[in-house]
This record gives structure tokens, sequence and C-alpha cells, in this order.
């Protein structure tokens, strides 16, 4: 079987912000080699037989039979096979789509065992359309990939959220990352910019296109998405969750809290407690 991939034609005239550009039918049988490699859009992997593993940037996980991975953009992976049967998939990459998780990573994996009938038909369906070409199958792969997106956000039942975004390039999809797990450094805009290798102004209005935020708000963002956490889980006192966080200085960690939430850290922590 190998590996076939069936390209989708757009339709002419169409404003379709987020669009399906190809299915992939896939039977790893070691005849192709695997390399990681990203792409400007996102991918939807459906495990439909066997096991094996996947690797995305520098983390390996096991998938096996009806596991959904999700890879955003402009994130490194590969796929091996374990044993037999072979690992065999189908996958979706569709532009314009990015997914926000709760833990901020850039990839998810799901067991869809018990939803395999409902999500497995949408894409064996988008499947036997480009296999066949017929009559109004763009219409018919739009309309899918449209309701598979509503049954994602029902079915998984995780904490993230669907957005229509900019494409980011590689370069800004690295910083953000590198902000995620590095928000506690001693991080300016100068040492992101040569990160990047990018000029200062031009990497500020590429990331912000990009993630609707300059590189040091989302770093602050970020910061203060940290130190909820912490104020809702720990016992720590607000200078030592100022510093876990990466602020400078207390004062600047209650004036960016202040200004992102609408309330003091002291406050928040006080209603969250309440609520639990």
């Amino acid at each position: 079987m190998g590996n076939l991939k069936y390209q989708l034609k757009q339709i002419p005239g169409s404003s379709a912000i987020v669009h399906l550009l190809y299915v992939t039918s896939s039977k790893y049988e070691g005849d192709w080699p695997s390399l990681k490699h990203s792409h400007y859009f996102t991918e939807l992997f459906y495990v439909r037989d066997g096991s094996g593993e996947f690797v995305v940037e520098n983390v390996s996980f096991s998938i096996k039979k009806d596991d959904l991975i999700i890879v955003n953009p402009n994130i490194l992976h590969t796929e091996v096979s374990l044993g037999s049967p072979p690992l065999e998939y189908i996958t979706l990459g569709v532009d314009g789509l990015s997914f926000s998780f709760s833990d901020n990573r850039d990839y998810m994996v799901f067991n869809c065992r018990e939803q395999k009938n409902d999500l497995l038909f949408y894409f064996n369906s988008m499947l036997f359309e480009l296999e066949r070409k017929e009559t109004g199958y763009q219409e018919i792969c739009k309309d899918m990939l449209d309701i598979l997106t509503i049954r994602l956000q029902r079915l998984t039942n995780s904490p993230f959220e669907i957005m229509v975004s900019q494409r980011p390039n590689r370069e800004c999809a690295k910083i953000k990352r590198y902000i995620d797990s590095n928000y506690q450094d001693n991080i300016t805009l100068d040492s992101l910019a040569a990160m990047a290798h990018l000029n200062k102004y031009y990497f500020v209005h590429t990331f912000t296109k990009c993630y609707g935020l300059s590189p040091i708000n989302y770093l602050n963002e970020r910061r203060i998405e940290v130190s909820k956490a912490l104020l809702a889980s720990t016992d720590h006192c607000i200078a030592e969750i100022a510093q876990l966080s990466g602020f400078s200085s207390q004062s600047y960690f209650a004036q960016s809290f202040k200004k992102s939430s609408g309330m003091t850290a002291g406050a928040y922590r006080k209603l969250v407690k309440r609520k639990d």
C-alpha cells in the first residue's frame, strides 16, 4: 500500500479561511524514510491499525490504533511503525487552522476508541472523495472538515480552542516554543530577535501578525498564566510567585497581573480558593 497522497484543488472564488489541502493514506512498511519534518499548516493523524512511535521535536511517545494526533504548524515531527501489524493511518493537511492547548504544547494525542465510528467516518469519507474526485467532491470535503473540527471539540473532551490564525513562520514558532519553556529566564526583545536571526522590528511585526501579541506581551501573558496556576495550586507567597513566574520584581508583577486580570494577585487567589 505504501503512501498515497491526494491533493485537493480549492474551489474557485472560495473565501474560506480554513481548508483541506490533502488527505494521505499510509501503511508504514519501511518503504520510505522516516525523517522529522514540518509544515506551515496543521496535520491531523488518525491511526487505523498497528502501533508505533510518534516523534515531535525531541519528544517521543507511543501511538496505537484509534489514536488521534494533532500537530500544529511549523513543528518538527515524524512517525515510526513498530511490530506487526504495521502502522496504518490517515493524515489530513489543514491550512488556516491551529489549536491552542491548555498546557501550551503545540501537539496533542487523544485516544478515540469510543468515538472511532464517528471520527473515522469523516477521515475515511474525505479520503474516499479525494480518491474518486466525483462531481461536488470539493464542497463535500469542505463541509466534512467543518463538521470534523466541531466533533473534535465535542468528542475529545479536552480543554482546547480551535482558532483561525495567520500562518506562523518557522522562526516565530521556534521563539514561541522557547518562551513557553523558558519564561523564567531574563528574556529581552534583543535576545529573542537574535535567536530568530531576524531584524528586531521585522521580528516584532511578524510575531505580532502570527499570534496577535508582540513577543514581550506574549512573554508577560505566559508569565501571568503560570502565576495564576501557582496562586491556585500552591501556598507560595506573592513575592515567591513573582520570582517563579519570571518577573523581575514583585512590583512589576503586581502591575502586570492587575492590568491583565483586572484584580490583584491576592484577590485572584482568594477567588479561586473560594471556588474550590
